[in-house]
């Protein structure tokens, strides 16, 4: 397997594959119970869900094969000029390799062209290079979760100016 990827937009065809790699992932770093994002609607439609406006969706592919994923979307009950980065999960396969930070560029230029001036992000204790990532890419720490995103499982938030 070579350490070559290519991400792209979000296709209805890869809805399964998103929705399982969500199942997956989320389940290894404990985030499986009431208040995670596994449990939202969106995930067996996650297309469907992106092509919302101001919303963008996009997959990780490593060998034609989708191992990863990622998007941002208006912040449930926050402010407009406020996103949310979401559901970026990536399969073994697809760590280590540089996808991460790649994605992470993708969702904030997508992010700025739906005229977003701050990202917003959640996530758990533990998942420590998802952690490293977020601050890489500029995220600072808050001490309080914003909007209304239902997930009260998450217990670190992040904000980072575009």
């Amino acid at each position: 397997m070579s350490d070559a990827f290519l991400i792209r937009p979000i296709e209805p065809r890869d809805d399964a594959a998103i929705a399982a790699i969500i199942r997956a992932v989320m389940p290894e770093f404990g985030a499986d119970g009431p208040g995670f994002a596994i449990h939202d609607a969106e995930v067996d439609a996650m297309h469907a869900a992106y092509a919302q406006p101001r919303c963008s969706y996009f997959v990780v592919e490593r060998d034609g094969v989708v191992v990863g994923g990622g998007g941002v979307a208006p912040l449930a009950d926050g402010e407009p000029d406020v996103c949310e980065l979401r559901k970026m999960y990536f399969l073994p396969a697809a760590r280590g390799i540089g996808a991460g930070g790649a994605m992470m560029q993708r969702c904030l230029d997508a992010a700025r062209m739906h005229g977003f001036r701050r990202c917003y992000l959640e996530t758990l204790t533990g998942m420590d290079a998802a952690q490293t990532l977020y601050r890489r890419s500029g995220f600072v720490p808050i001490c309080a979760p914003m909007g209304g995103t239902g997930h009260h499982g998450c217990d670190r938030w992040f904000i980072r100016e575009l």
